[in-house]
């Protein structure tokens, strides 16, 4: 393809990249060195029937002319990335300092906000991404083996899971695990306990928020693998039976090689879509039990004082985090490609 052809082609996407991606993330960037100015008080004189008391108001009016002078804050450097409620580097000193294990190390650090958050972030990332790669792979090859006439039904009732909205099916989901609801319900006949509750407990809150994400995101990989299915040679399928290779080894020696550009895909999306989870803490109420960092960018922008520096802050060590999962999935590719290209 000509240059001129390519630049042509390529303008407009470049252009949409640098309006709502590369300036954005420049303006985040720039607000997280930046905090909320401190309000400005004034002392104020209340005189009753019987004396005058002197109380501290704020002051409306000079507090709103100091954030027309900085609108974006009070700098702050970076102070935000370092303090108690982010990377807390005096904490965690302290934590090491007077931990006589690694483990109550661990455990003490673990406390700490942004830890918490991040601990849960990678514990749903590292569990939900594997499985929705297996279950989608799993549910494409056994579509792909239905009789003509019922794959069209069950390719339908396989979507439906994506088709509804992360919020509704969270909520969905959130009444059917209550104590009334058929799940809740059921397992107490199970283990014949009227007190248990799936919300109640951490470890089985973390589950079924991992449970969702799973039944959500398979779908889509779904989606995808049962394409690539359709573009298998149905040459190469037929000489692997022929020397005499069982199913599983057809898949694993055939059919998984050859789609493997689709799983690197798959699995860069899943890495950065779980990374960012949200609607099913917000959806289940789960931030007693289970708090992504996503959720804590949403709790500093929720609150009656937007805290804008701490969001901004969350947000570029998330991306960060993001393009810490996704490096060694590139640098894997890159090298594939070089070896294939030479």
């Amino acid at each position: 393809m000509p240059h001129g052809t390519f630049a042509r082609f390529i303008w407009p996407s470049f252009l949409a990249m640098i309006l709502f991606i590369a300036l954005p993330i420049v303006s985040v960037a720039m607000q997280s060195f930046f905090v909320e100015h401190e309000q400005v008080m004034r002392e104020v004189e209340n005189c009753g029937p019987f004396k005058c008391t002197t109380v501290l108001q704020v002051d409306l009016e000079a507090t709103e002319a100091l954030k027309a002078d900085a609108p974006l804050g009070r700098y702050n450097g970076l102070g935000t990335y370092t303090n108690r409620g982010h990377l807390a580097f005096d904490e965690v000193s302290e934590i090491w300092a007077g931990a006589d294990s690694f483990g109550n190390f661990i455990a003490g650090v673990y406390n700490l906000p942004f830890y918490k958050a991040l601990f849960f972030t990678l514990a749903y990332t590292f569990v939900v991404t594997p499985l929705v790669i297996v279950f989608g792979l799993l549910i494409a090859l056994g579509v792909n083996r239905l009789p003509r006439v019922t794959k069209g039904p069950t390719i339908f009732a396989s979507l439906l899971p994506m088709i509804v909205t992360p919020l509704i099916g969270g909520l969905i989901l959130f009444w059917m695990v209550d104590a009334d609801g058929i799940i809740g319900a059921t397992l107490q006949i199970i283990f014949d306990d009227p007190d248990l509750s799936l919300k109640a407990s951490a470890p089985l809150t973390w589950i079924m928020l991992m449970v969702y994400g799973v039944w959500h995101s398979t779908p889509f990989a779904f989606v995808v693998f049962y394409a690539g299915l359709q573009t298998v040679p149905s040459d190469t399928l037929e000489a692997a039976k022929i020397d005499g290779a069982s199913r599983f080894q057809q898949v694993r020696y055939v059919i998984v090689p050859y789609m493997m550009p689709l799983l690197v895909f798959i699995t860069l999306m899943q890495l950065m879509d779980n990374f960012r989870v949200l609607e099913p803490i917000v959806s289940f109420s789960a931030e007693a039990k289970a708090r992504s960092l996503s959720w804590i960018i949403y709790n500093d922008l929720s609150g009656q004082d937007k805290l804008f520096g701490s969001a901004a802050a969350t947000s570029m060590l998330t991306i960060l985090g993001v393009a810490i999962l996704l490096t060694p999935v590139l640098i894997k590719t890159w090298r594939d490609f070089n070896r294939r290209a030479v």
